[in-house]
């Protein structure tokens, strides 16, 4: 049997490409749904697991998150991260084991160390039983040989936040209340266990009903797909798709930078700290995890999904917009409707390459240009992007940024660190620019190639690009038509 990454991102895609072409065919009953279930798991005998019946029931719940839908064991979860119980079975339940070293010595360490009567012994090693062992340790401490070794499953391994744990039956349990939907769980499960909800079917239904429906693309699009595609190509296909337009989410970022950087320039002179407002699974952390922090620190300013969701809902109130970039927590952000107006989906580079191929649609290259954004929008997508759209807006208004001092927090476990700080009174630079994925959006969870490769065909795309300003590009669009604060009041 294939376990890999690799098989089960395919395979996915697989599922979620066949539902998209019953949602075209208009055929998204439950009779064609449980047709598609045995045409993609045929029989008789299985290619993944130990059998066909636990591959068709692991199955229906790909073909439920595929529609959007919550997996049958989280009916009532708000999560976009969803468990398939089905698929999670494999995994030890006891963190403690005993490996075969084990020298069975007369000192009986382990066994005398476990206040719970977990530990026996056998006849070529020490046992430990998992219905009986608390987790507490004490025997891998005490073991002179050290044989025994905490397994740490993978999940709970990646989850920066806490938010993993297991149930009685060893199935992995996701706690809203801490997960911050940042994704790193789903493509660390050897067994392919945890995934994301999908809406391409209601993107389908909008385009088909004949809504107003216009993409807007990430900054780290750029480069995903090789230096041949360029804006322009995605632009082409996506029209082709059936979107009616497609706007560049950098010119997002250019317009959120010129905000921020106001709101930096009146923080330095209060001697008030900072955070950026781009990476949802960063504001999760910050909100869920440091809640004074987050009313006392965070931006006001809506990110660049957010700005240009707004931009083209103030031009066309009836549209539907769609994000698409590497991001799961982005599919979270677009359910927040704390924050009105933001973007009505948003999907990976993944799902897009699905969307193509559900109408035989493939990038084309071509010697049209297309630029809404500035470089340093673009830049968004790479650690430290943020802060050096922000100091350059500063800069273009002439003011003196020598004195400024950054966190540039990349990955999420830099960001508990940089918050930690901030909430201990201990934080010595003046701003936190946090983005939870380590390289930033660049090195997100849902990316189309390895990073080498995005960097290469990123900079040789970006090269084309001219060198305009970030304020002297940002008026001539409408910024007085909408909002780019979060409780969404027009500038002061």
């Amino acid at each position: 049997m294939i376990t890999n990454d690799k098989m089960f991102i395919s395979f996915k895609h697989k599922v979620i490409e066949s539902v998209a072409r019953l949602a075209w065919d208009d055929k998204l009953d439950e009779d064609h749904i449980d047709a598609l279930k045995y045409e993609l798991i045929p029989g008789p005998k299985p290619q993944y697991r130990c059998c066909i019946y636990k591959e068709r029931e692991v199955v229906s719940q790909r073909l439920r998150l595929a529609r959007g839908k919550n997996t049958t064991a989280n009916p009532d979860s708000k999560n976009v991260v969803q468990v398939m119980q089905a698929a999670c079975d494999q995994c030890p339940i006891s963190s403690y084991t005993v490996t075969d070293n084990c020298r069975l010595c007369l000192g009986k360490a382990c066994y005398s160390s476990c206040k719970f009567g977990a530990v026996s012994i056998g006849e070529k090693r020490s046992n430990i039983d998992p219905n009986k062992c608390r987790e507490c340790g004490q025997c891998a401490a005490a073991c002179p040989y050290g044989v025994i070794v905490h397994l740490v499953r993978p999940c709970k391994k990646v989850c920066p936040v806490g938010a993993v744990s297991f149930d009685e039956n060893g199935f992995c349990v996701i706690d809203e209340s801490k997960c911050i939907n940042c994704g790193h769980c789903i493509h660390s499960c050897p067994f392919g266990a945890i995934s994301s909800k999908t809406y391409l079917v209601q993107i389908i239904e909008a385009i088909k009903a004949g809504k107003n429906v216009i993409a807007m693309c990430a900054p780290s699009i750029e480069g995903q797909f090789g230096e041949n595609v360029t804006l322009q190509s995605i632009k082409n296909a996506l029209l082709k798709l059936g979107f009616s337009d497609m706007v560049e989410v950098g010119l997002g970022a250019d317009i959120t930078a010129a905000y921020e950087s106001a709101e930096w320039s009146e923080a330095k002179k209060e001697g008030r700290k900072m955070t950026t407002s781009c990476c949802p699974a960063f504001i999760n952390m910050l909100k869920n995890n440091y809640p004074d922090q987050y009313k006392e620190n965070m931006s006001e300013i809506v990110s660049p999904m957010c700005a240009v969701s707004r931009y083209m809902k103030a031009l066309h109130p009836d549209c539907v917009t769609v994000f698409i970039g590497p991001c799961i927590a982005k599919k979270w952000e677009t359910l927040d409707k704390s924050v009105e107006g933001n973007a009505d989906y948003a999907i990976t580079f993944g799902e897009l390459q699905v969307l193509l191929r559900s109408r035989d649609l493939e990038f084309e290259p071509t010697d049209e240009q297309y630029q809404e954004a500035s470089v340093f929008g673009k830049g968004f997508a790479s650690a430290g992007g943020v802060a050096n759209a922000v100091i350059e807006c500063m800069k273009e208004r002439g003011e003196d940024t020598s004195g400024i001092t950054l966190y540039k927090a990349t990955g999420a476990l830099e960001c508990k660190k940089a918050l930690a700080l901030l909430k201990a009174g201990k934080l010595n630079e003046d701003f936190i620019e946090g983005m939870a994925c380590t390289d930033g959006c660049v090195g997100g969870p849902s990316n189309h190639r390895a990073p080498a490769e995005i960097h290469k065909a990123r900079k040789a795309l970006l090269d084309s690009a001219d060198d305009r300003q970030i304020l002297k590009n940002i008026e001539k669009y409408p910024l007085d038509k909408f909002s780019m604060y979060r409780d969404g009041h027009m500038e002061h």
